[in-house]
């Protein structure tokens, strides 16, 4: 289960030389402007005619989002953030396809995975109760921040515990994707629960652009949970709060103001996406999900089951993430990246072909 967090303002994006996305934000009166640099891995990729949806070098997973800072009002029509193409239902196949593996999903083109045996590559673990313990010059403050300061410039990654979320509202969230996954095929085309041609909220998966591309094996179910005006609920709010007290530190961490941090996220967009790996006939010809960077300014992921699988690249190898238990792993996305210079990182995420 993954929240997604972006910043507020994101009022206009144009491409440049070396078809690089730049976006543009203002923060009170400011103008601040930045562009994804060539290190990066998830570029954006000028489309031929501006008006069509816009592809990434990413496997087509991306496009930017246009939105205004002011949550429309309650006449408005809801929020659409994008289209995706429908798909299948891998649940639904993996039921059917005992021996082989349907050919949409055959990925033979991705290199294998080299995995880093190196025992002392482990993901860092930031204590945000250290973070949070009162005086900000106090020397478990201290020595926590700079650890935070590492983990996103040498990493990009990091496990939070100590977060605030309650152990009850967890347990209660794994439950509930539980039974929302194990609902019968039929009933959740009854209940729409299915994307729709027009809005990739729902059932299904993200950023497919042709009938030609090649599918994860993997169900999602994606929402919208910010602006407030779309969807209100106590994990959602719990959620909000982690991240903006995850970019508070990391703003400290910067020597930023933190004022203007907060001003750049406090009405941006979030979304839940909740992905589950049924067993797959043939595991060593797919993949879970394509190693990717993800385009928000930051990533909470929460994993429901002991399954491992969940990888990170760090210095060109694939690090395995055994998360804690009920701990967050924190993944710096593209945006945060490219705005603050000083976590010079391009570290991707997959999950491999044991989760299948």
């Amino acid at each position: 289960c993954k929240c997604n967090v972006f910043p507020a303002r994101i009022i206009n994006w144009q491409f440049e030389e070396g078809n690089v996305c730049r976006y543009y934000h203002v923060i009170g009166r400011r103008q601040i402007d930045f562009h994804f640099p060539k290190s990066v891995v998830n570029r954006f990729e000028k489309p031929r005619n501006l008006a069509a949806p816009v592809t990434s070098q990413n496997s087509e997973r991306r496009k930017p989002t246009v939105m205004e800072s002011s949550p429309p009002s309650p006449a408005v029509e809801p929020v659409n953030f994008g289209r995706s193409l429908i798909v299948p239902s891998v649940q639904e196949l993996a039921k059917e396809c005992n021996e082989k593996l349907p050919p949409r999903y055959e990925r033979p083109q991705i290199e294998p995975l080299v995995v880093s045996g190196d025992l002392d590559w482990t993901v860092p673990v930031i204590d945000l109760q250290k973070l949070a313990s009162g005086d900000e010059s106090s020397m478990d403050s201290d020595s926590e921040l700079g650890n935070l300061h590492s983990a996103c410039k040498d990493w990009g990654f990091f496990q939070v515990v100590n977060h605030g979320v309650s152990i009850t509202l967890l347990e209660e969230l794994r439950v509930e994707v539980e039974n929302l996954f194990q609902l019968p095929y039929e009933e959740k085309k009854r209940k729409q629960l299915w994307q729709q041609p027009d809005n990739h909220e729902g059932f299904g998966q993200l950023f497919v652009v042709s009938e030609e591309q090649k599918l994860d094996w993997n169900d999602m179910f994606y929402i919208t949970t910010l602006p407030s005006h779309i969807r209100q609920n106590e994990l959602f709010d719990k959620m909000r709060k982690l991240a903006l007290k995850i970019l508070s530190h990391m703003s400290r961490a910067l020597g930023m103001d933190v004022n203007e941090m907060e001003d750049l996220f406090t009405n941006g967009v979030q979304s839940i996406r909740m992905n589950y790996y049924p067993p797959c006939p043939e595991p060593n010809k797919t993949i879970g999900f394509t190693p990717h960077s993800d385009a928000d300014a930051l990533t909470i992921l929460y994993q429901l089951n002991e399954t491992e699988g969940l990888q990170i690249r760090k210095d060109g190898k694939w690090v395995p993430i055994k998360p804690l238990s009920n701990a967050f792993v924190v993944n710096v996305g593209d945006i945060m990246e490219v705005y603050h210079c000083a976590f010079p990182v391009s570290n991707s995420v997959c999950a491999n072909d044991t989760v299948c």
